[in-house]
């Protein structure tokens, strides 16, 4: 499948110029001062303008009208590094694996990933920067939990970092634009930026619907933005409006794009990228869990001679989730789920369905119950997803019900069990579910219950994982009657 995706991709970019100027070469460096590791292909270096170039373009009259902000320009502050060095991160090498110091990285960068604990790179994150580093367009199939948010923001903090911003800048434009189909994968890319950036002066923002419009614009009007993540509605909101311009962005990030497909976000992404530079003047990165034929041919239309990674979905959590199934009737889905909970004294479980209407029935029960549960589904605000997810996480709710939708981008830790009360109609989006647990080396549990009218979907599902997976009638204690409550 590989060498067909590059053979799809690589007729093509014979006919397109293999000159990228400086300002669009995203991550490699201004030609005049290439780092080692950073030495941009040999095709690439003619005819390149100078980084001192990028000033001309930064005030083109396509900007002339766009109002300059009299509030002062406020740059986050870097954080003192002079007491940390290098040789504080020790990481020995080790075969099979690769360290975040065989790349050229830079010490500030270097210092948030060593307080986050990541000695070594995850595959996707060793495959990936080999290619974007040097300034390569790229796109990439995996699964959430792989890390492949952390890769795509190393890279693009490294090119912002490597290259200098225009001598002339206006507020509302960003030089890295990532773009994400759900509000929490939106807020968990921001935070993990927010962490990857705090020894830089780079600055990081979200805009994401369900939040306060004016809350977002003061910030916008408050300082630079450098790394902008947003949703596609809200993003094209504060375009439309003249608040953001998109004209500046040298790298853009299009996450879970087989999910953007699927929730109909596709028109307003294309609306989007023309207002970005030209693929040829931008590096993009693209995510997906699935290499569809729609999603490659989104892939074709929006990057140039793209580097194509792929990440095996078992790899992901096959060997650190036990998944069991229950032969269970309809009916009889909901006492086991409650029995499930309260017999074994679960504290941070999972419940996916597929509907909103399920969820919200579920999670009214639960609550009844005597069960602290909350429901996560599109219809939730987001100041109330937020309070939520805070609430799961402190162990203040035990149960958090969700549709695929909403779950995508939730990253919780210590999450002991995923219930399946309806199997999914899409195999990758249970992949997506059982994720939730066994994250970073820890195991996790999942049970799926395959009633009468879901049990079909079991087929594709081991199918694609590659396995059996057993199939059991659930024991007596657990169909026991729910006990009435006040």
């Amino acid at each position: 499948m590989l060498k067909a995706l590059k053979k799809m991709f690589g007729k093509d970019d014979d006919a397109r110029s293999s000159v990228r100027p400086s300002a669009s070469v995203e991550f490699e460096t201004p030609r005049s001062a290439s780092p080692a590791g950073h030495t941009p292909p040999a095709a690439s270096l003619p005819d390149s303008p100078a980084p001192a170039e990028q000033a001309p373009r930064a005030a083109t009259s396509s900007r002339q009208d766009k109002p300059r902000s009299d509030r002062p320009r406020r740059e986050r502050p870097a954080k003192p590094v002079d007491t940390w060095k290098l040789e504080d991160f020790a990481v020995e090498p080790a075969e099979g694996k690769t360290r975040f110091h065989d790349f050229d990285l830079s010490p500030e960068l270097m210092h948030a990933i060593h307080d986050l604990g990541f000695p070594y790179c995850t595959p996707i994150q060793a495959q990936v920067l080999g290619y974007t580093l040097k300034g390569r367009d790229a796109i990439g199939r995996a699964q959430t939990g792989t890390g492949k948010t952390a890769a795509f923001l190393i890279s693009t903090i490294t090119q912002l970092l490597t290259t200098p911003p225009p001598k002339e800048r206006y507020m509302g434009e960003p030089r890295a634009l990532i773009i994400a189909p759900t509000r929490e994968l939106v807020v968990q890319i921001a935070k993990d930026a927010l962490g990857l950036t705090k020894y830089t002066k780079l600055n990081v923002m979200s805009f994401v619907g369900g939040m306060d419009f004016d809350k977002q614009l003061k910030q916008l009007e408050s300082r630079f933005c450098d790394i902008l993540v947003a949703t596609p509605g809200r993003l094209l909101d504060f375009n439309q409006r003249g608040e953001v311009h998109l004209d500046m962005v040298e790298v853009m990030v299009l996450d879970e794009a087989d999910r953007m497909l699927d929730m109909g976000f596709i028109p307003q992404v294309r609306q989007i990228i023309r207002q970005t530079p030209m693929k040829g003047e931008r590096q993009t990165l693209l995510f997906s869990a699935t290499f569809t034929p729609d999603v490659m041919n989104l892939a074709q239309q929006w990057t140039v001679d793209p580097a194509i990674v792929e990440i095996e979905p078992e790899n992901v959590a096959s060997d650190t989730v036990e998944q069991h199934v229950y032969a269970v009737a309809g009916s009889d889905k909901y006492k086991l789920l409650y029995n499930l909970i309260a017999q074994n004294n679960w504290v941070r479980v999972m419940v996916f369905a597929n509907r909103k209407d399920e969820v919200r029935r579920i999670e009214e029960r639960l609550t009844k119950d005597g069960i602290s549960a909350a429901q996560m589904s599109g219809d939730v605000p987001q100041h109330k997803r937020i309070k939520v997810l805070e609430g799961f996480r402190e162990g203040k709710i035990r149960v958090l019900v969700a549709t695929d939708v909403a779950g995508r981008g939730i990253h919780v830790d210590a999450i002991s069990h995923v219930i399946n009360f309806t199997l999914p109609e899409d195999p990758d989006d249970y992949v997506h579910r059982i994720g939730r647990t066994g994250r970073a080396g820890s195991s996790g549990t999942s049970i799926s219950f395959a009633g009468e009218d879901d049990a079909f979907a079991l087929p594709p599902i081991e199918e694609l994982i590659g396995r059996k997976i057993h199939c059991e009638m659930p024991p007596a204690e657990l169909l026991k009657s729910v006990p009435r409550t006040r």
